[in-house]
């Protein structure tokens, strides 16, 4: 754009005066016009910015119009100016070359006033309208950025308070003496600003796994320890629910003492089988029959969580997706994205099998332990 009119500026490159006239004569009214003898005074123009378009002629001395062409694009200051190249050449394959080198248009002499101003008045309408898409793209990554940046001063700020919740219930219980309920009433208080420190360092982790940055620390993790850890969170949902889980090994009721290992990270393992089996629980109707099966591969152990549910049609595609839920008033539609995540960040995967009519398995496989 010409500082100078406010005009769109087009560099007319010609080897001929009497072309250069003619075009002059043609756009002088409505553009700020600048003019090359040849390819290598072009690319010396354009290299200094503000030309918004090129009319470019093939056949010049020093260096013709297609080298100059290819040059301009080879740059990635002035790859995006738009060139249309005027000549005489008039052969189709001339046509097709110049398009191919990244031309918008091609015009043949001698040249139509009303067809040169219709053709740079919509190929600089696509330019306007490019550059407009690359501003608000622009401003959608900056908010992306400055929403990120919110996201990890919320966490880190989310945790100060906490010290009070989880600091104090055991400072009271110890000064007051307090026994019974008043300590138990209490101590859910503790229990539940914990809960709310995992839930912050958690969804920190989450974080880093979406942008493939999280240090991921493999180690040996015993699921069936597991899984003890994790049956009495939801064993009062399981209760008033009246339902069963049972957990098998190789087809067989899993005994005390043994163990089911993966490679992975206890915690992420903890939260990986505590969402998919929270989510069970929740899907699984009055009086149900749960299973958690353990089956190990030769290089993956497989969980298969079945529960007598069956996932809604309308979500079964996107199961897996982040804010995808159905049927429950207070459910994020984090659980099973979050799994997947976890279970891909350590080396696994995880499926939804609705192949058996009235119930659902999720599979997840992941590296055995050696």
């Amino acid at each position: 754009m010409d500082a100078a009119t406010g005009r769109y500026k087009i560099l007319v490159v010609d080897d001929e005066p009497t072309n250069l006239r003619l075009l002059r004569e043609i756009l002088r009214n409505e553009y700020a016009l600048v003019f090359a003898r040849n390819g290598v005074e072009m690319l010396r123009y354009v290299a200094d910015g503000g030309v918004d378009l090129i009319l470019l002629d093939v056949m010049m001395p020093e260096m013709d119009g297609y080298t100059a062409c290819a040059r301009l694009k080879e740059d990635e200051q002035t790859r995006d100016i738009p060139v249309i190249f005027v000549t005489a050449r008039i052969e189709t394959a001339d046509e097709v070359r110049g398009l191919d080198l990244g031309a918008v248009d091609y015009l043949t002499k001698p040249v139509q006033g009303a067809v040169v101003r219709a053709r740079i008045k919509t190929h600089l309408q696509l330019l306007r309208a490019r550059q407009i898409i690359e501003q608000q793209n622009e401003e959608l990554r900056q908010a992306a950025r400055l929403r990120d940046d919110v996201d990890q001063i919320l966490r880190h700020d989310l945790k100060a308070p906490l010290n009070a919740i989880i600091g104090l219930p055991g400072v009271l219980i110890e000064n007051w003496h307090l026994a019974g309920e008043r300590a138990e009433s209490i101590k859910v208080i503790e229990e539940a600003g914990f809960r709310m420190l995992e839930m912050i360092n958690r969804s920190l982790d989450l974080y880093k796994m979406e942008r493939g940055s999280y240090p991921f620390h493999p180690e040996p993790v015993d699921l069936l320890l597991t899984l003890k850890r994790i049956l009495p969170e939801i064993q009062r949902l399981i209760l008033r629910k009246k339902l069963t889980l049972a957990v098998t090994l190789q087809d067989r009721p899993a005994a005390d003492g043994e163990n089911f290992m993966v490679t992975g990270e206890a915690l992420l393992c903890h939260s990986l089988l505590a969402n998919l089996l929270k989510n069970a629980v929740e899907a699984a109707p009055q009086q149900g029959a749960l299973t958690v099966r353990l089956e190990e591969g030769e290089q993956l152990a497989t969980i298969r969580i079945t529960n007598p549910g069956e996932v809604p049609m309308e979500i079964r595609a996107t199961f897996f997706d982040k804010y995808v839920t159905s049927g429950k008033r207070q459910g994020t539609g984090l659980g099973t994205y979050s799994a997947r995540l976890i279970a891909t960040t350590m080396g696994g995967s995880i499926e939804l099998d609705t192949s058996q009519s009235g119930e659902t398995t999720l599979l997840v496989r992941l590296p055995r332990s050696s």
